[in-house]
């Protein structure tokens, strides 16, 4: 006869469970204290090749500069080259009123710099053609990162001639049911010179120069949509004149088989008349 099994406590079962509990704890603990060291690892290695990235770029930039130097010459020689890239640019024209696309007219370069370490931040040169707007021959804006890492910009002062400030026109012009378009977007292509409330997140100058200035004539080389349209019409009414003719046609046929009915009723008139005789 086999001895009755051992009665095991309460007690003793819950003194089992909190030591499996304690071991388990103590295991845990040690697997995220060597995760965290991985994970410092992985982030050195981040910075190294932040630093390496940063070197490439470094050394790519200066490798481009004579190739932006020789393409900026060429486009000299384009007229309206930057009025019509920036009209065919889906962001930026939002921005262009009829008076910003004339003055524009007198843009004869743009060039933009990327500052030597590049993440400290960049400047965009604009060069303008004597006109009838403002005296100024360059309008540039900067960008700039501080040692904290805080945003910020800086622009050129915009010397208006006398009477053609088109940030105040644009202000002066607009009506009350453009107030609350006219608050989310500048209300001229010239106010974003004088606008630094959000220098880390200016679209307008990410635009170009992250999309714009590494090729320009992408933009430039957009087929004219009027032209499209124009092309489109002529086609329809070519469309138009050759069912026209095929309506002639198809009538002229319907016309030669009645002939060809009245000379059959005809025929058989005659032959009628000659039984009869």
């Amino acid at each position: 006869m086999s001895a009755p099994a051992a009665k095991v406590s309460k007690k003793e079962l819950n003194s089992n469970h909190d030591g499996a509990d304690e071991t388990s704890e103590k295991e845990q603990q040690e697997v995220i204290e060597h995760t965290d060291e991985v994970q410092n690892e992985i982030d050195r290695l981040n910075e190294q090749a932040s630093e390496e990235i940063l070197k490439v770029e470094q050394k790519y930039n200066k490798l481009r500069q004579p190739f932006f130097q020789k393409r900026s010459e060429l486009i000299a020689k384009i007229p309206n080259f930057w009025v019509t890239t920036f009209v065919n640019h889906p962001q930026v024209s939002a921005l262009l009123g009829e008076e910003d696309e004339e003055a524009l007219h007198y843009l004869t370069r743009v060039e933009v710099t990327e500052f030597e370490d590049i993440k400290s931040g960049y400047r965009i040169d604009f060069y303008f053609d004597e006109n009838p707007y403002f005296e100024n021959k360059v309008l540039s804006k900067e960008f700039h990162l501080n040692e904290s890492g805080d945003p910020s910009s800086k622009s050129t002062e915009i010397k208006w001639k006398f009477g053609k400030d088109l940030t105040k026109r644009s202000s002066q012009t607009q009506n009350k049911a453009s107030r609350k378009r006219q608050h989310e977007e500048p209300e001229s292509f010239f106010t974003w010179f004088t606008d630094h409330s959000d220098a880390g997140a200016d679209e307008l100058g990410e635009v170009i120069k992250d999309d714009i200035w590494p090729n320009p004539l992408q933009y430039y080389l957009v087929p004219d949509m009027d032209d499209e349209e124009g092309e489109g019409e002529e086609d329809d009414d070519d469309d138009d004149e050759e069912e026209g003719l095929e309506d002639i046609d198809e009538e002229g046929d319907e016309d030669e088989g009645e002939e060809d009915e009245d000379d059959d009723e005809g025929e058989e008139g005659e032959e009628d008349e000659g039984e009869d005789d």
